[in-house]
C-alpha cells in the first residue's frame, strides 16, 4: 500500500483513475443498496447514503433478524471490505482487481455466511450504462492508490462540511455519501415545500428523485467529476432546487468558482483549491457564499436558519 499522507490535498486526474472508479462506484452501489434494503426509511432517501470513515466509507449499523446489527465498511487501507455484526462475527472479502459480477457473487455469499437476507435491485443507478452487477465483466479494475486518495479526498470534505453543518440550524442532512452519484454532500432546507421535480436522471425511478426535491434545499459537496458529462474533472459544487433566478449573476467566491450553464450549478475546480495559498478556507469560502446566494435569491429566512454560535 503506497499513500502520501502528508499531501493533504492529492492529485486525482479523473482519466488516470476512470477504470478504477467506473468499477468501484458500483461496487459502492451494491453495498449501498443493502443499506437500502435494510435500514428504517429517512426523508429524502438518507436512509441509504453511505459515511465517511477513518478507513473509508460505511452504512453504518444496519438491522436484521431479530435484534442484529450488520455493518459493512470499505476499508480503503487494506483494501478490503469487511462486514461485522453485534453478535461478534466478522466477514471480508479482498478488494482488488475483479470484475463486478465476481464482487457481486462473493458479496452475495458473504451476506449468506451472516443469514443477512436482503433484496437488493441488480442494476446500478444514475450511470447510462446499467449493465446488471451478476452480468458485469468489463468493469474489473481496482488500483489501491487511486481509491485511497479518492478516499483522501472525502475525508477532508467531510470534515468541512460538518463545520459548515454546523453553523446551520434549521432542518439538514448530514454529511453523507451517494453511491448513486458517487458524491459528497450536506443538504439545507428552508422549511418550505418545493414544486414537483421534473428533471429526469439516467436509471433512476421518478419517484426516487421527486421524494430527494420534496422541499426547497440548497446543496453542496465534492465528487470527481464524470466521463461524459459536462464536467470531468474533480469539483465542489453547489446549487438550489428550485432554481431561484439571478443564480448565474450572483457574487460568489473564491474567483475561480463560477456558474455552470449546463449543470445549473456553481463549480470550483478542485485544481483551483490545490492552487489556492490556502485550499480549506477557499473551500469554506465557496460553501459559505453559494449559500448566502442561493438563500437570498429563494427568499430563505437567513437569520432565522443562522446557527447561534458557529466556530
Amino acid at each position: 500500500m503506497t499513500f502520501l499522507t502528508e499531501e493533504t490535498w492529492p492529485s486525482l486526474p479523473l482519466a488516470e483513475w476512470l477504470p478504477t472508479y467506473a468499477t468501484v462506484h458500483r461496487w459502492a452501489q451494491i453495498v449501498g443498496k443493502t443499506r437500502l434494503g435494510l435500514a428504517p426509511f429517512e426523508n429524502h432517501w438518507w436512509h441509504s447514503a453511505l459515511y465517511v470513515t477513518t478507513r473509508g466509507l460505511s452504512t453504518s449499523p444496519m438491522p436484521y433478524g431479530a435484534g442484529s446489527l450488520v455493518e459493512i465498511e470499505f476499508d480503503f487501507l487494506d483494501d478490503v471490505l469487511v462486514a461485522r455484526t453485534n453478535a461478534g462475527v466478522t466477514r471480508t472479502l479482498r478488494l482488488e482487481s475483479k470484475a463486478v459480477a465476481d464482487f457481486y457473487r462473493e458479496y452475495r455469499e458473504l451476506l449468506a455466511s451472516l443469514d443477512v437476507d436482503v433484496r437488493i435491485v441488480g442494476t446500478p443507478n444514475e450511470v447510462p450504462d446499467a449493465v446488471p452487477f451478476a452480468e458485469d465483466r468489463d468493469h474489473a479494475t481496482y488500483d489501491g492508490d487511486s481509491v485511497r486518495r479518492c478516499w483522501h479526498l472525502l475525508t477532508q470534505t467531510d470534515r468541512l462540511l460538518k463545520r459548515f453543518r454546523g453553523r446551520f440550524t434549521g432542518k439538514c442532512s448530514p454529511s453523507h455519501f451517494w453511491w448513486g452519484s458517487f458524491d459528497l454532500a450536506c443538504t439545507r432546507f428552508s422549511g418550505r415545500r418545493a414544486p414537483e421535480y421534473k428533471g429526469v436522471v439516467p436509471n433512476c425511478p421518478t419517484y426516487v428523485m421527486r421524494e430527494a426535491y420534496s422541499h426547497e434545499c440548497i446543496s453542496a459537496g465534492w465528487w470527481p467529476g464524470s466521463a461524459g458529462s459536462p464536467v470531468t474533472e474533480p469539483a465542489f459544487y453547489a446549487y438550489a432546487y428550485p432554481e431561484p433566478a439571478g443564480c448565474a449573476a450572483a457574487p460568489i467566491r473564491p474567483a475561480a468558482a463560477y456558474w455552470h450553464t449546463d449543470m445549473h450549478e456553481w463549480i470550483l475546480p478542485y485544481a483551483a483549491v490545490r492552487d489556492a495559498s490556502d485550499p480549506e478556507a477557499a473551500v469554506m469560502d465557496f460553501l459559505e457564499s453559494t449559500y448566502a446566494a442561493g438563500a437570498a435569491l429563494g427568499g430563505w429566512d437567513v437569520a432565522a436558519l443562522r446557527a447561534s454560535r458557529s466556530h
